[in-house]
């Protein structure tokens, strides 16, 4: 499982890398066309939303493989201590639950507008494999947190409970 998660999160981190690269790509020939014609590219404003779209949901998964992911930890300290495996599983199950959810609500946002054939405004290119992101992240986070609520020693290290660090390799 260990390797799994690891391969996941180095795909995920090189998809990231690229959306970054083309967004970054994408802003700089629309800063040099201004510059040098006096007018930007028109496509550059979809195109780098489309990147920026997609590094923003890979970075869901990538939070959560570093456990730099958004949770409220002040409540991390009122339970005691001994209790930590089983409040482990618990945060890892509702965090999977809780992605699983928006695995449900985007499904049928995907499926929508694959049915109406909807299509980018600017670029005219069919929206529903960009929207398709939005399960697939979410579906590969529940994966990644419903395998760290039956094996916590897969977790990243965490600022919650003392014990609560992933042994290395």
């Amino acid at each position: 499982m260990r390797q799994f998660l690891l391969r996941l999160v180095a795909a995920e981190r090189a998809l990231a890398i690229c959306a970054f690269l083309l967004l970054v790509a994408v802003v700089f020939l629309d800063v040099v066309s201004r510059e040098l014609r006096g007018t930007g590219l028109p496509w550059a404003l979809q195109l780098g939303l489309y990147a920026n779209w997609a590094l923003v949901l890979l970075g869901l998964g990538i939070a959560s493989a570093d456990g730099a992911h958004l949770r409220p930890r002040f409540a991390d300290r009122w339970l005691p201590a001994a209790w930590e495996p089983l409040v482990v599983r618990v945060q890892e199950l509702v965090t999977a639950l809780f992605c699983l959810g928006f695995v449900a609500l985007a499904i049928p946002v995907v499926l929508e507008t694959r049915a109406l054939a909807e299509r980018g405004a600017v670029l005219g290119n069919l929206l529903w494999p960009l929207q398709a992101l939005m399960p697939l992240v979410f579906g590969l986070a529940a994966l990644r947190h419903g395998l760290y609520a039956c094996w916590p020693a897969l977790r990243p290290p965490t600022d919650g409970f003392p014990g609560t660090r992933a042994p290395p390799g």
